[in-house]
């Protein structure tokens, strides 16, 4: 099978990485991936010696008039490519997937974690056009159930499950962590849903690194897109493919990433996370309210995000309670690698069974390990 994978984000090719290199190392497939040029995304394929095309190499600008022209420049550069290579199967979350699958008469699959109304002007792009979005159970797709395929998981299960993921403590020895730390995610938020959406202000970072720093606590503030030069003794300096190592030691992370966040969770790490979106995303709010794996606090109520992270750098135990409700969120979600695999190679008839029959995923569910 020639299957193509587009990613734009580097959440989604580490949804997948552990899946590609599966599949790989089949005689039976061939993978092409194709990318832009978003936050470490380049760097992470390129320290995972994957071969891939960008196939657009500048940085998009922020207005809505960049996005549409965005689009259609992945349309123009993305056709060649797949009438070259003739894939049997496209995959990825961008529109540009979904069109071309449709114009060229190929299989599609639309993966996502978002639902409709967070990703609204996205969605209307692709959902008309593609034959199944596969996200998870929890996730609204609106008017588009039937093409829905939803899986007992988390895209970020698919790098971070224990199955796939281990920890490797020696990468604190590899940058001389010396205490325990804090961890900051700055995000740009210039994505299509993210217009009008504030994240963390200067006036709250010095807050929070105030705090933390008065609680004996290392300071480490990760910044899509360079940061203030004002935080650069902060600045967490690593190699990207090292940042899930570094997370899941940290004794707290405060961001503004819905992607870190998640990831966060799947590692048992406490989290606050301040957004627009608090009460908008249905993963988020599973993990937040049946899991309690995360807190998120709505834009402007910073001195709720105060007390939370008050509470959290008070509380000695608080990694320990964190690993037992990542262990029951793991008992209840399936190795979602060995789901994807399965569903890739099988497609479309594995989209039909999933649809006759959603139970067929128990055969990939793990206890913790």
């Amino acid at each position: 099978m020639n299957i193509l994978f587009y990613f734009g984000h580097p959440a989604q090719y580490l949804f997948v990485r552990e899946t590609i290199k599966r599949l790989s190392q089949s005689n039976r497939h061939r993978i092409q991936i194709l990318i832009k040029t978003k936050d470490v995304l380049e760097d992470l394929l390129r320290n995972d010696g994957m071969e891939y095309t960008n196939i657009l190499p500048q940085v998009r600008g922020n207005s809505r008039a960049s996005i549409a022209l965005s689009l259609l420049k992945r349309t123009f550069s993305m056709l060649p490519i797949v009438t070259k290579f003739k894939p049997d199967l496209l995959v990825g979350t961008d529109a540009t997937i979904a069109q071309l699958g449709k114009l060229l008469n190929i299989n599609r699959i639309t993966i996502t974690e978002d639902d409709y109304e967070a990703i609204k002007n996205l969605a209307d792009l692709a959902y008309p056009f593609t034959q199944t979005i596969l996200c998870p159970s929890v996730c609204g797709v609106g008017n588009w159930d039937t093409k829905k395929v939803g899986y007992d998981g988390y895209m970020k299960l698919g790098y971070l499950h224990p199955a796939v993921f281990t920890v490797n403590n020696d990468v604190l020895k590899k940058y001389g962590f010396g205490k325990k730390y804090i961890l900051v995610r700055l995000s740009q938020l210039n994505a299509h849903h993210d217009f009008g959406i504030k994240g963390l202000n200067e006036t709250l970072l010095d807050t929070i690194i105030q705090m933390a720093e008065s609680a004996s606590y290392q300071v480490f503030v990760s910044a899509e897109g360079g940061g203030d030069d004002k935080y650069e003794k902060y600045k967490l300096s690593i190699n990207p493919n090292d940042m899930h190592h570094v997370l899941a030691n940290a004794h707290v992370l405060i961001c503004d990433s819905q992607s870190m966040t998640m990831e966060a969770a799947m590692l048992g790490v406490p989290s606050l996370r301040y957004s627009g979106f608090v009460g908008k995303i249905s993963v988020l709010e599973e993990l937040e309210h049946t899991y309690q794996l995360t807190i998120g606090v709505a834009q402007g109520e910073d001195v709720q995000l105060v007390k939370h992270f008050h509470r959290m750098l008070s509380d000695n135990d608080i990694k320990e309670k964190y690993q037992a409700k990542r262990a029951k969120m793991l008992a209840d979600k399936i190795d979602v690698t060995e789901f994807m695999v399965w569903f890739i190679e099988n497609y479309p008839r594995s989209k039909d069974q999933m649809k006759e029959n959603p139970a067929i995923q128990n055969q990939f569910k793990k206890l913790p390990m």
